[in-house]
């Protein structure tokens, strides 16, 4: 599973030229899945990024997380994030789940997200997004588990 992770300001999804959801503060997550990957992982990369410490404190330094700031998650389908790109000019997927697989994990992991508390937004699986973002910091991660 690998997810990139963007500390924004606002983040907005929209699908055939309609705004399709929209967030305030918080962390917009692309997530992919790999073939191998199961609950397990989601729920490791779930406490990673609920636990994850990224806004400011009174200090300016990054102490709070995203419930002591009241902040809500975008959370976008993104097989591409395990395109491979290291041969020839056009990147292969054989490394991205099959839907049959990926649907799955990216329910658990929206539906997981969401007993946390926080406000979760969704693109549409499979779907033809437009994605617009303001990055806060900017702040943005890599985080990557495997079974």
């Amino acid at each position: 599973m690998r997810v990139v992770l963007q500390r924004v300001r606002q983040a907005t999804v929209s699908i055939d030229g309609a705004e399709h959801a929209a967030i305030g503060i918080g962390y917009l997550l692309l997530v992919g899945f790999a073939p191998d990957d199961n609950d397990s992982v989601v729920d490791w990369m779930i406490a990673k990024i609920t636990g994850l410490r990224l806004f400011a404190d009174g200090e300016g330094r990054m102490n709070l997380d995203l419930a002591a700031v009241g902040g809500a998650m975008m959370v976008v389908s993104q097989f591409t994030l395990l395109g491979d790109a290291s041969k020839g000019r056009r990147p292969s997927f054989i490394d991205a789940a099959p839907p049959a697989i990926a649907i799955p994990l990216y329910e658990h992991f929206v539906a997981a997200l969401r007993t946390t508390g926080a406000t979760v937004a969704t693109g549409v699986f499979g779907a033809t997004m437009q994605v617009a973002l303001v990055n806060d910091g900017p702040v943005t991660l890599l985080l990557e588990r495997h079974a």
